[in-house]
């Protein structure tokens, strides 16, 4: 089987520090799409799938707004990369 190629640049400077918890949100939405779905409906088998994406979201959104632990090269490439849902992290930013 040929190798799958990957498109990811290589990572700003400080993803070092925001790697190993985007590694354990990894292996966390691994093993939620890896649970056994039989005899649970639609909503009970993807709910910790969308949980996981509004928590690794919320991480990448706080480090940046939030706690300015992480510059706008890496948060931008976060977004470009699919680390974080730029739709959802535009919702908090809106008032009300």
């Amino acid at each position: 089987m040929p190798r799958v190629r990957t498109h990811r640049s290589k990572p700003p400077a400080g993803f070092d520090l925001v790697a190993r918890t985007l590694d354990e949100f990894e292996k966390k939405m691994r093993d939620a799409v890896s649970d056994s779905h039989e005899g649970k409906r639609k909503a009970e088998t993807s709910g910790p799938v969308f949980r996981l994406t509004s928590e690794r979201s919320r991480f990448n959104y706080d480090a940046f707004y939030k706690k300015k632990e992480i510059s706008r090269d890496l948060y931008e490439w976060l977004l470009r990369e699919n680390y974080a849902d730029a739709g959802l992290i535009a919702r908090w930013k809106k008032q009300g």
